[in-house]
């Protein structure tokens, strides 16, 4: 009889789980991150009167869920779609005055002043699309080292040394020891 042990999987992990796991191309990534943050700007702008903090504080999930949806083609799109959704999502609670130069103005001074949390939610996204990089790079090197090739697609030693002995069995053979044709070859002085 063999005993199986089962190990307790942590109440989090199991909450984590049942989270959906979409991945998304480059560009559904950004049109997340950019159509979530719009409606959370329009949210706050509506509930918290165009709170900077509150803003900020929903901007650093949504960059978390976009470096973890993004699929791993696309890792690298997640650290750069996330500043241009934390722009597309500033313009409801930029607070710019009518105009389209008071508008603009506004805006840019939002991004100015919400520099903090445009970095922190980059940095957020950076760091999880690395790990899963690094994560995914690991498990190819894994997968390979399993097939039987070195880390540079090579065969292992035993198996170079069984395909060079069977090509040098293959070599002909010189003039006069072999058969009649390798015989009529001329020879090179």
């Amino acid at each position: 009889m063999y005993r199986v042990r089962v190990r307790s999987v942590p109440p989090v992990v199991l909450a984590l789980r049942r989270f959906p796991n979409p991945r998304l191309t480059g560009i559904g990534a950004g049109l997340f991150a950019s159509l979530t943050m719009f409606v959370l700007a329009c949210v706050d702008r509506l509930l918290f009167d165009s709170s900077e903090l509150v803003y900020g504080l929903l901007f650093l999930p949504v960059s978390a869920l976009t470096a973890l949806w993004v699929r791993p083609a696309d890792l690298v799109t997640a650290p750069i779609s996330v500043p241009i959704a934390f722009a597309v999502g500033v313009f409801p609670i930029s607070g710019g005055s009518e105009g389209f130069g008071g508008q603009v103005m506004g805006l840019v001074t939002a991004l100015a002043v919400h520099a903090g949390w445009l970095y922190g939610g980059t940095l957020v996204a950076g760091v999880i699309a690395t790990v899963r990089k690094v994560r995914l790079m690991r498990a190819r090197r894994r997968y390979v080292l399993a097939q039987g090739r070195g880390p540079a697609g090579e065969r292992p030693a035993r198996a170079a040394a069984s395909a060079s002995a069977s090509a040098s069995a293959a070599k002909p053979v010189r003039a006069g020891a072999g058969t009649a044709a390798t015989a009529r070859r001329p020879q090179r002085p």
